[in-house]
């Protein structure tokens, strides 16, 4: 049976970016091989990161209880490194948590993982791909191109409190049956509004992507990121 776990823990802290809206960002996210305390940050807004000494820049856009945090599956960044010409270190999308053996892109939105001995989190929504993170691959095309494979990797919220280090089981506690999985809710939130109506059968939405399906508008992907890459 395959082994599904957490390959690394990574936390970021401030540092100058000329892309970022607030002038300085978090994205740069560097593995730790210590347990993390991971609990609710509290609504967006006011809460960042839902991992301790994690650092979030920009309150109005990233963080809070439906954004605690953030995982990437450490096979789509292997897919990653033959299309870049470079390796991709843990952490270098700006996640949490690298992980193995966890199916991310067609996870369920609220779907909850039971992380090490305590720590369950729930899928809430995908990443969508902005300027700063362009501008810290350094990528022509970026946004267009991230957008495009769809392996946007997704954020949870903290269901129940606990650590979280390298080397933490993953399990599937529970998939509910509506059938919307991360990449048909990036779809949805993105290039193709119509699959919006699916979204409003998925009773853990948070208030934020909610109210995104009630006005049926789908988000702008930034065509400006290249200017600052």
């Amino acid at each position: 049976m395959p082994v599904s776990n957490v390959l690394s823990v990574n936390l970021g802290r401030a540092e100058v970016s000329a892309a970022s809206r607030k002038g300085v960002t978090g994205i740069d996210k560097i593995p730790t091989s210590v347990a993390v305390a991971v609990r609710d940050p509290g609504r967006k807004g006011l809460g960042g990161s839902g991992l301790a000494d994690d650092t979030v820049c920009d309150l109005g856009h990233h963080g809070g209880s439906d954004q605690a945090v953030y995982a990437y599956a450490r096979e789509d960044l292997d897919g990653w490194q033959p299309q870049l010409g470079r390796d991709l270190r843990n952490g270098q999308f700006g996640e949490n948590l690298t992980t193995i053996g966890v199916e991310i892109t067609h996870a369920l939105l609220g779907e909850v993982w039971a992380i090490g001995a305590e720590l369950k989190l729930q899928v809430t929504v995908p990443r969508v791909p902005c300027r700063t993170f362009a501008s810290f691959l350094r990528e022509r095309g970026w946004v267009r191109r991230f957008a495009e494979a769809g392996t946007t990797g997704t954020y949870l919220r903290v269901l129940v409190p606990g650590p979280v280090r390298a080397g933490d089981s993953v399990t599937v506690l529970e998939r509910p049956d509506h059938g919307v999985t991360v990449r048909t809710a990036f779809r949805a939130f993105t290039t193709r509004p119509e699959l919006l109506a699916e979204l409003a059968r998925v009773p853990t939405l948070g208030s934020e992507a909610r109210a995104m399906v009630e006005r049926r508008a789908p988000l702008t992907l930034d065509a400006d990121a290249d200017a600052h890459t």
